[in-house]
């Protein structure tokens, strides 16, 4: 299986992707394309996520980081956690995921332009090919934008 066929996948740059939560075996193709790391936002839920996902991904050698973001209540420590795992992995091909690629769009969109000089309407076009934010993300959207003091 490619990893095409993951849930929700963006191909953001050669070096970052983004999805949903990936099967086993989509980790096992990640892998065999040269990832390096993988990044999961999802809370651990049974009904959507791996028993095993970070035994599984140290197993094929990627660097694995786990930062549960409750989708209901994201905050500040959480963001701030997600980019230090992305300098962090700088140079490397990195997978960020979560359940639906909601989290992820948006923690991605803020650090593209905090980090990566990406403009608003880059970082909000990578957000709106996921999905349109709710309240709760809008307003952490709007917060953090002005705490990292990037435009908004």
């Amino acid at each position: 299986m490619a990893i095409e066929q993951i849930k929700d996948l963006l191909l953001i740059s050669p070096k970052l992707a983004t999805s949903g939560q990936p099967s086993e075996s989509q980790i096992l193709d990640l892998a065999g394309d040269g990832f390096q790391v993988i990044i999961n936002l999802g809370v651990l839920d049974p009904g959507y996520c791996l028993t095993d996902e970070e035994g599984l991904a140290r197993s094929l050698g990627l660097e694995y980081h786990h930062i549960p973001v409750d989708f209901q209540a994201p905050k500040a420590r959480d963001l701030m956690l997600f980019f230090e795992a992305m300098e962090n992995s700088k140079g490397k091909s990195v997978f960020v995921h979560c359940a639906a690629n909601k989290r992820v769009s948006c923690f991605v969109a803020l650090y593209g332009q905090a980090k990566l000089g990406w403009s608003l309407e880059r970082a909000d076009e990578v957000i709106r090919r996921v999905w349109e934010p709710n309240e709760t993300w809008a307003t952490f959207l709007e917060l953090s934008r002005r705490t990292l003091m990037v435009e908004s």
